[in-house]
């Protein structure tokens, strides 16, 4: 797991190994899960409407399968200019 700006912010770190049981089949599965972990954790995942979602460095929607996924990454939207 990688974390970015508040979402690591919140958290207190910007990365963690995580070994979710099987049931966590989704971004959005897996956020729940992670909710319940810490405080910091159930702060940063509690509006998902603020929330963005790469796996294995791919943009994503929440909904989307984790399949076998290595790496997912939790951030808040971000803007260009």
């Amino acid at each position: 797991m990688l974390y970015f700006a508040w979402v690591r912010e919140a958290i207190g770190k910007g990365a963690e190994q995580v070994d979710p049981p099987t049931e966590v089949a989704s971004v959005a599965d897996l956020i729940t899960w992670l909710a319940g972990r810490s405080e910091g954790h159930a702060r940063a995942f509690a509006d998902r409407a603020r929330l963005r979602a790469a796996v294995d460095q791919r943009f994503v929607p929440l909904d989307a399968a984790l399949g076998r996924a290595r790496e997912v990454a939790l951030f808040p939207p971000v803007t260009g200019g």
